[in-house]
């Protein structure tokens, strides 16, 4: 067992936002996915970028960032497909922060709260914005069994709803943890 990994999902299909929102410019020019694994990066020395095999736009982008990506062949399945992918690739881990591309605006204090409740010993833990629980997700090792199995698009849901007393909130002052860029006049 060795550290907390970063997974990062980018291999959604951007359904609800009409586009590709994972390459969509941020106000900086920066795409959305990219700062989303930087961010993540940032404050976990091993990340992973989970794509689908078409990516090539985007896996470029993270390759010249010395981004590792995993492929994921099931990623139209959904995000549970997508997620086992990146806990595939990474199982000798102590545990894992599960992020989002189209959360770019987590402050690296939110990612930091919920890795330092894994060190501390919870199994699961996540942040707490305004009441609200938000990303990213922790999980454990002793989940590695459960996540490594998921399929569909429920991703990490369904081992979160099946042990809520586990499930450590980590109180933040970041709404970025609550936002998910669904349509183009979200993005800013």
């Amino acid at each position: 067992m060795s550290r907390i990994v970063g997974i990062l999902l980018a291999a959604g299909r951007s359904r609800r936002f009409g586009a590709d929102k994972r390459l969509h410019p941020l106000a900086d020019g920066t795409p959305m996915a990219l700062v989303s694994a930087r961010h993540l990066a940032d404050v976990c020395s091993h990340t992973v970028v989970v794509i689908r095999s078409e990516d090539t736009a985007l896996a470029s982008l993270l390759a010249a960032e010395g981004l590792e990506t995993v492929v994921c062949p099931a990623a139209a399945q959904g995000m549970g497909h997508s997620l086992s992918s990146g806990i595939a690739a990474t199982v000798d881990a102590a545990g894992w922060l599960v992020a989002l591309a189209d959360m770019p605006y987590i402050q690296p204090a939110s990612y930091r709260a919920v890795i330092g409740a894994l060190q501390d010993g919870a199994s699961m833990a996540r942040p707490l914005f305004d009441g609200k629980m938000g990303h990213p997700v922790g999980f454990a090792a002793q989940h590695l069994s459960a996540l490594q199995a998921l399929t569909g698009d429920q991703g990490g849901k369904a081992i979160v709803d099946a042990h809520p007393a586990a499930l450590v909130a980590c109180p933040v002052d970041d709404p970025g943890v609550l936002k998910d860029v669904d349509q183009s006049s979200q993005i800013s």
